[in-house]
């Protein structure tokens, strides 16, 4: 029991020092008893965090391949081997040896040392007395060589290698650059690299039959961004931007141009969208359909009487989000194509698919607390995984039988009751996408999941973990543009440092096609 206060106006000095040194003692006490509670507490809980849950597995189980054991293990190795140089060994070998050819034992080596060149440039007096000098090599940029600036973009941006351990490697190897000078070499004139990005974009959206997209987070100036991949087995590219609204992904779908236009695709979209009809016919009965960029629609909106208007749907924000849409198109961009995403909402416009890897995600990542509900979910899983594994078999021979017969199976499926709440909801919830869910019935060349999207951008996953963001508007292009164009030539078949040659101009190089146009030809039919 605690003793009576002390009137602490009598007290001496060297009294209140002890009493306050007592006060400390059984404060501190107090302060590890409550921790030791607290802990205790989270223990008996069973407080252990967020559950680290493993991934289903559906698409891997469901692959005829994986019944093959071998079949789907990867070859080892990437480019073929071609020997570039041959070196005789000899030997002194015993009296009365006879001579019997040559044993070949081939060895991958690489040979990293610095260079410095000197050129010695011819200079010339014209008759006309002006003074001419020979040109230099046309990889030299600066006092920089191609060798150099191919190799540390290759190690930056393929290799993932920060700037402080890329100068302390090239330092090792005896290169003296200061870290402005890298700096230089990572971001400087590299706009033909960004154009490139964007045009293999632009191609990859006129001849694609379905996209796959996907977003991380990202970190420019020093703030959290939003990194989006659009791509599918021809094609890869990534934009940094502030936000992941619907309209920011329509920008990023006209792949550069700032237009907005009103034609029929945009109407459409507003349309479907509930905007009034009244202000969809008086967009459709103005002459002009087309703005130069975002001031000039805003104006025209301003003009009749749009933006003035408190309604619910927003009929500012929907028109906005339709004229771009119809940008799109104009552009010949997506005309028939799919987009396929994880059900992330800004991702819905035009033709829309879902992948059925998310959906059976959220069945999986469910939590159960009786065995009634553990096994109500595994019975739901067990259907799923069978249906799914049907609907891949469906895309290599449909059929109309086929395409009826999963839609009744789809159906029996996601209204079934189970008795668990949670999980009778998400099925209903499911249900409710059933066109999304079943398009590959209409289109079986589009793909059931976004493996793809999401394979391609674990690459910023990984850069983000490693390095602290980009801090230039030219950094986050170069950034966005390198790993879109490493990605692409690895899906066409092509060695990113070959790549890099033909375009540094490196004495020697093979010469690379431009990559739009290996998009465009891959997209082809033969």
């Amino acid at each position: 029991m605690a003793g009576s206060r002390p009137d602490v106006e009598d007290l001496s000095d060297e009294a209140l020092k002890k009493l306050v040194l007592r006060l400390l003692e059984e404060n501190a006490a107090l302060k590890a008893e409550i921790a030791g509670l607290r802990e205790e507490n989270a223990r008996l809980k069973g407080l252990k965090g967020r559950p680290k849950l493993k991934p289903s597995g559906m698409e891997q189980a469901t692959d005829p391949k994986a019944a093959g054991g071998n079949a789907s293990k990867r070859g080892r190795g990437g480019a073929k081997r071609v020997v570039t140089e041959e070196r005789v060994i000899t030997m002194a070998p015993p009296p009365g040896s006879r001579f019997k050819g040559y044993e070949s034992y081939v060895v991958e080596d690489l040979v990293v040392r610095p260079a410095t060149i000197r050129y010695r440039r011819q200079r010339w007096r014209t008759p006309a007395g002006e003074t001419i000098v020979a040109p230099l090599p046309p990889g030299v940029r600066g006092h920089v060589g191609a060798e150099l600036r191919r190799y540390v973009l290759a190690l930056y941006h393929q290799g993932r290698m920060t700037v402080p351990g890329l100068l302390a490697h090239l330092d090792d190897l005896g290169v003296s650059l200061s870290k402005r000078q890298l700096v230089r070499l990572l971001i400087a004139r590299q706009e033909p690299f960004v154009d490139e990005a964007r045009d293999v974009l632009r191609a990859g959206l006129e001849t694609a039959a379905w996209i796959t997209v996907d977003d991380t987070g990202a970190r420019h100036k020093g703030t959290n961004a939003i990194c989006t991949q659009i791509g599918n087995d021809h094609f890869a590219w990534f934009a940094t931007t502030a936000s992941k609204s619907r309209l920011n992904f329509l920008d990023l779908l006209r792949a550069g141009h700032t237009d907005y236009v009103v034609n029929d695709a945009a109407l459409a979209s507003m349309h479907r969208r509930n905007l009034a009809g009244p202000l969809i016919a008086r967009l459709e009965a103005c002459e002009t359909r087309r703005f130069a960029d975002h001031d000039a629609w805003t104006a025209h909106l301003d003009r009749l009487g749009v933006s003035g208007l408190t309604v619910h749907p927003d009929p500012v924000r929907i028109a906005t989000e339709g004229a771009p849409w119809g940008s799109v198109l104009d552009h010949g961009f997506l005309a028939d194509a799919v987009i396929v995403s994880d059900d992330a909402g800004q991702f819905n416009v035009g033709h829309h698919a879902l992948c059925w890897v998310h959906a059976e995600r959220l069945i999986h990542k469910l939590d159960t607390f009786t065995d009634r509900q553990r096994r109500a979910v595994e019975r739901t899983r067990t259907r799923v995984w069978k249906l799914y594994a049907d609907l891949k078999a469906y895309r290599q021979k449909p059929s109309p039988r086929r395409k009826a017969a999963l839609i009744r199976r789809f159906d029996a499926l996601f209204t079934t009751r189970t008795g668990y709440v949670t999980l009778d909801r998400l099925l209903q919830r499911l249900h409710a996408n059933k066109q999304e869910l079943l398009a590959v019935l209409d289109r079986p060349e589009i793909p059931l999941h976004t493996n793809g999207s999401e394979n391609d951008i674990r690459c910023q996953v990984i850069r983000r973990n490693i390095s602290a963001g980009t801090r230039s508007e030219t950094g986050r292009q170069c950034r966005d543009g390198f790993l879109g164009l490493i990605k692409t030539c690895r899906k066409l078949g092509m060695s990113f440092w070959t790549y890099l040659g033909d375009r540094l101009d490196v004495p020697d190089a093979p010469v690379i096609p431009p990559l739009p146009d290996l998009v465009r030809a891959r997209a082809s039919p033969a």
